[in-house]
């Protein structure tokens, strides 16, 4: 029938990438900072030969390229960038000097930019913003940055990908003025005072955030467990400041999920997880909070290197429950409790030594998560608390200011063992090289040179005629003066853990006087290289093997040479991954790379090298 039947809908269908537009719109204004800032927005056409996401102008103008496909969190994030730009006065005339490289200007900007999305973690940040992990830590504004590339122009390209306009073009330039006619853009109109606006926008949402946290701190339901941790942070100032980063979580779900019997903690999220079903007494609540925050402040997940994992923690929960117990913190609880009083007095080490002794034993045993799991979470300290600090060093210094304010308070008894553990936090640890060096110094003292005329001196060029002494070593005080290195060359050792292990020992052998060492090469099989001096064991020695790792035969030739002094040392290099039964009847030293173990306990030192 004429004239009858539906209307056709003429109304023209929004592209996809101005719907995405849209939604990354709707995100930054529901921002609490940056929704401040945004105002309002005309969709224009938009010119072909214009490649770029989009540019700001520096009078505000914001230019956005609706042909190119984003997700709306990626969006959001490209127009919080430039905003920013606006915000920080990037575009102020007064803040950019004449003469300024613009390009080097803009890319310092897109720097700091980049670092302040991540700082207040915002959403949608792009793969390239990566590279910020390269840029100096004492580089503060934007003016500094600029200067570190200017006089670094190597280092231009790779930051220019953070800028929203494409590697090669700037985000800010008056370049994009020509296209004012006929663009095809999102544009936001010029408003004056961004900086003014910016200050404002950021103090509304630092109010918004305090009163969300008001009103979270409200809702939270007061339970035991929150009373006690209030208890640490008002009446106990050992452990008060752990007490105040750390957030309580009692969720039987998630603690389900976890498999989190009592309680657990996990250093980088700040959280401590309490099982309400476990059903404990404010005075066990007491107990293994305290417990947690040690934990957290002694750094054990740090302090693991290598060492497994549940064996680890619960060699720390033998020392941590013992500290806790002389203090008379609250009441030991019934399950999950690793108490000895045998091991009263050894440290986490030790302990640790004794379980691997026994594994089978060692997997049973409970800690406050359950048996054979450890109630350290995550792996120990990543990211930071905040822009001057990070964790690590909030949790130290929190536990040492906390010990020295409650010493100086007299409030109750600090074992000794837990106190020097605290002392030892502030004091940095010694390098391992250091340590090797002090290792040499054992042995090998320094030999005093005397005077001879036998080879006179030439250094006296001025008066040739007068004879002068030279000072050199008593050749007979060098004889004996050696020591044996036996290197793993199995295919598990890297080429560059051997170089630098032979390295740092060639060096300190020619500090120490040492003229040779007898080095043999072993992985199944021993390769005796003989006495080779230190510069040859540096760089002119041939590595062999490259097998399977044994170490004993290598071990039992030196020992059985009759051309090695018998009170001679030897230094076995190694990554740990060798045989459970090595003997080494002389004098002997270990070097293995940092967070590697041996399997069996030790009877010489051990040094750990990064």
């Amino acid at each position: 029938m004429a004239g009858s039947g539906r209307k056709k809908n003429t109304k023209k269908k929004q592209p996809i990438t101005v719907q995405r537009i849209s939604e990354g719109l709707q995100l930054i204004k529901s921002h609490p900072l940056f929704g401040r800032l945004l105002e309002h927005c005309i969709p224009e056409e938009y010119p072909k030969g214009f490649e770029g996401s989009a540019c700001i102008s520096p009078e505000g103008l914001v230019t956005v390229n609706t042909r190119i496909l984003h997700t709306p969190e990626e969006w959001a994030y490209i127009v919080a960038h430039l905003l920013l730009h606006l915000g920080l006065g990037h575009t102020n005339p007064e803040k950019v000097s004449r003469g300024i490289d613009e390009r080097c200007w803009n890319i310092a900007c897109d720097i700091y930019v980049t670092k302040f999305l991540r700082d207040i973690r915002f959403p949608g940040e792009p793969a390239a913003a990566d590279c910020l992990e390269d840029v100096p830590g004492n580089l503060k504004s934007e003016r500094d940055l600029y200067q570190w590339l200017v006089e670094n122009e190597n280092e231009q390209p790779q930051y220019a990908r953070l800028g929203t306009f494409g590697r090669d073009r700037c985000d800010i330039d008056e370049f994009f003025l020509v296209f004012a006619a006929n663009r095809s853009s999102w544009r936001w109109k010029n408003i004056a005072g961004w900086e003014q606006k910016f200050a404002k926008a950021l103090q509304y949402s630092v109010n918004a955030v305090l009163k969300n946290v008001d009103r979270d701190v409200q809702e939270e339901r007061d339970t035991d467990a929150r009373r006690v941790a209030k208890w640490f942070l008002n009446s106990y100032p050992l452990l008060g400041g752990l007490a105040a980063w750390f957030r309580i979580i009692e969720d039987p779900q998630l603690c389900q999920q976890q498999e989190i019997s009592i309680a657990a903690v996990d250093v980088g999220a700040g959280e401590i997880y309490v099982n309400p079903a476990a059903g404990l007494k404010p005075e066990e609540l007491k107990f293994v909070l305290a417990h947690e925050y040690l934990h957290a402040g002694l750094d054990h997940a740090g302090r693991r290197n290598g060492r497994d994992p549940e064996l680890w923690n619960a060699a720390c929960d033998y020392v941590i429950n013992a500290w806790l117990h002389d203090m008379q913190i609250g009441i030991m609880p019934e399950q999950g409790l690793l108490y000895d009083e045998t091991l009263k007095d050894l440290s986490a080490e030790e302990i640790y030594d004794n379980l691997v002794r026994n594994i089978r034993t060692a997997r049973k045993l409970a800690t406050f998560r359950g048996y054979g799991k450890g109630d350290i979470l995550g792996g120990g300290m990543p990211g930071s608390f905040s822009t001057a600090v990070s964790l690590d060093d909030y949790c130290k210094n929190a536990l040492m200011q906390g010990l020295e304010y409650q010493i100086s308070s007299g409030r109750g008894f600090i074992p000794a063992g837990l106190v020097q553990e605290i002392r030892a936090l502030a004091m940095p640890p010694i390098p391992w090289d250091v340590e090797l060096a002090r290792w040499f110094d054992g042995w090998f003292a320094p030999l005093e040179k005397h005077r001879t005329y036998a080879r006179p001196s030439r250094r006296q060029a001025s008066m040739p005629d007068i004879p002068r002494p030279r000072y050199i070593l008593d050749e007979s005080l060098t004889d004996g003066r050696t020591f044996g290195v036996v290197i793993d060359t199995s295919g598990s050792m890297s080429a560059r853990d051997i170089g630098i292990a032979l390295g740092a020992i060639a060096s300190y052998a020619d500090a120490r006087d040492v003229p040779k060492m007898r080095v043999v090469f072993c992985d199944a099989d021993a390769y005796d290289a003989g006495y080779l001096s230190p510069e040859e064991a540096a760089g002119l020695v041939e590595v062999k093997g490259r097998g399977g790792t044994v170490l004993q035969p290598g071990v039992n030739l030196l020992e059985s040479a009759k051309d090695f002094p018998e009170g001679g040392p030897i230094l076995i290099i190694t990554d740990g991954e060798i045989e459970s039964d090595l003997t080494v009847k002389r004098e002997h030293a270990f070097l293995i790379p940092k967070g590697r173990r041996l399997p069996f306990r030790p009877k010489g030192r051990v040094f750990y090298y990064e």
